[in-house]
């Protein structure tokens, strides 16, 4: 139960070296933002270094360019636009909108407009996770004594508001191991799946006697049932190296490889 993690942590390549470093040389579990940066340096760390590269500068200026869409928030205005925002009531606004129709046309639309169904989020456009904008790499390794340990890289989602912190550095979240059970590792839609800490319901799952498969489309249901339109998907491994996965809302694939196999072997999971 060892466990180090940084976030929001910016000019240093290696996330999950000083991930390492702070379970390995601090009392604390997660370092954050500017000081995170330089924790890992002060450890010996490359940095500070530009993260920037040619092609990252260039989808950030498309996007831009595209009135700074898709992106993450919502129940704001200006809508189409790259912000300044400011937050906008959403009742208040439909009220308003009830009452401006009511003067044009009477009563025509009144029962619609008081409707709660109508209570939805406005987003600026909606977003989707896929492997074009998300680029989480979560792994666990199992040793010949039988210890396990688990970790999780990510850039974050493209686009994101700056600040925002995922599913990656949270324990229990985006990967959770423990040597009497096994381990999880997750990717997918971070903001939705940090809310249910997938990973530690697959291990504890595996605890209470489910066997992988089980333990992670159970783990993906939890979600699902909550959030009919999230995308993610879980993969479970028990001490003996058995091992599944259960994804939603897109085809998952993850690799495995054991000390009598030659090579990695991919397995795709279906939704």
């Amino acid at each position: 139960m060892e466990i180090g993690a940084v976030a929001a942590m910016r000019y240093v390549k290696d996330g999950i070296k000083a991930a390492k470093l702070v379970m390995e040389h601090s009392l604390h579990t997660l370092l954050v933002g500017e000081k995170a940066t330089d924790f890992a340096i002060s450890m010996g760390l490359p940095g500070p270094i530009n993260l920037s590269s040619p092609e990252s500068l260039e989808k950030w200026a498309n996007w831009r360019q595209n009135h700074c869409q898709p992106n993450f928030w919502k129940n704001v205005a200006p809508v189409d636009s790259c912000g300044p925002y400011h937050p906008i009531n959403l009742a208040q606004a439909l009220d308003s909108a009830k009452h401006e129709v009511e003067w044009s046309q009477g009563g025509v639309c009144q029962e619609r407009f008081q409707s709660d169904s109508l209570l939805e989020p406005i987003h600026s456009h909606l977003k989707f996770i896929d492997r074009h904008n998300h680029d989480t790499i979560s792994m666990a390794v199992i040793d010949k004594m039988g210890h396990v340990a688990v970790g999780t890289s990510t850039n974050g989602a493209t686009f994101k508001i700056p600040g925002r912190v995922g599913d990656g550095p949270i324990p229990g979240s985006s990967s959770y191991g423990d040597d009497e059970v096994g381990a999880c590792g997750a990717s997918g839609d971070g903001d939705i799946m940090m809310r249910f800490l997938p990973c530690y319901q697959v291990v504890e799952s595996m605890r209470q006697g489910m066997e992988p498969r089980d333990a992670a489309m159970d783990a993906i249901s939890r979600i699902a049932r909550k959030f009919p339109n999230f995308v993610g998907a879980v993969f479970a491994v028990n001490k003996k190296g058995v091992h599944a996965g259960a994804c939603h809302g897109w085809t998952f694939q993850y690799s495995v490889r054991n000390s009598s196999m030659h090579d990695v072997e991919v397995i795709t999971v279906y939704p």
